[in-house]
């Protein structure tokens, strides 16, 4: 996607992507990081709310009329007790409608990259973290609920694995600086160490004068594979994720049972 500050037009479009996959025989969609609402960070979010609002509202009426699970990304999820911070939350909802887990970034992307061409920035200025991870049960298998920042931090994903994920989600917004060196690499470097499919639906160009994205959203096999990678434009990509090849990889080179702490 490539989200903008128009709260109900990146519903509409997130919700005209979700059926397309469905209709293309998706059985559990992702959405990227912030799709709901996305604008320079440090500037007012208007649009924060608790997990029953209508951003999760609204995924949770998608899934039940597509029979689909549905990661929504992140939102803007507020705090009572802080009037300038929030939480950077994704949901997990079934394809009943129902919220299976609820997941706060823990990793905040507090970095200055001006020395090597980039920008600076500030998350938790604006965005609290977690401290909770969470693996959700799913009629496909575990899946270990991650957000952008995450990625970096290998030892999560190791304890996601160890708690049974069989699927690592990455909803991001990738800033192109980091992205067009970083992206692939540590996607594939996260689903081959942990022998997991890694979903990484991304957010893609310009947001707004002063904000842009990465995109190349990208669906990795537990062997490292990318079986699916976005264009540069906003749309669905769709993978066939089969238990028999993730069981095929552990089985035949079991690292995750050889491992020496």
């Amino acid at each position: 996607m490539t989200s903008g500050d128009d709260l109900a037009a990146n519903l509409e479009a997130a919700q005209g992507f979700v059926r397309a996959a469905a209709e293309a025989g998706a059985q559990f969609v992702a959405l990227p990081e912030n799709f709901a609402f996305l604008r320079r960070e440090g500037q007012p979010v208007p649009c924060r709310q608790e997990v029953d609002g209508e951003i999760i509202g609204a995924v949770r009426r998608w899934a039940r009329t597509l029979g689909v699970w549905i990661l929504a990304g992140t939102f803007p999820e507020i705090l009572p007790a802080e009037a300038e911070r929030s939480h950077n939350t994704s949901v997990l909802v079934s394809a009943a409608g129902q919220v299976v887990a609820v997941y706060r970034k823990m990793h905040l992307f507090d970095v200055d990259l001006s020395d090597s061409g980039g920008d600076a920035y500030r998350e938790s200025a604006h965005v609290a973290p977690g401290d909770t991870l969470v693996v959700a049960d799913t009629p496909f298998g575990g899946i270990g609920l991650s957000v952008c920042y995450d990625l970096r931090f290998p030892e999560l994903y190791r304890e996601l694995t160890a708690r049974g994920a069989r699927f690592l989600a990455v909803p991001s917004a990738f800033t192109p600086h980091t992205g067009k060196d970083h992206w692939e690499v540590l996607l594939r470097a996260r689903a081959i160490e942990n022998q997991a499919f890694v979903l990484a639906p991304a957010q893609f160009g310009r947001h707004g004068p002063d904000r842009a994205s990465y995109g190349r959203s990208m669906i990795v096999d537990p062997w490292g594979l990318v079986l699916a990678e976005a264009p540069d434009r906003p749309g669905v990509i769709l993978a066939d994720c089969r238990p028999e090849d993730l069981e095929r990889v552990r089985r035949g080179l079991p690292a995750l049972a050889h491992r020496r702490l």
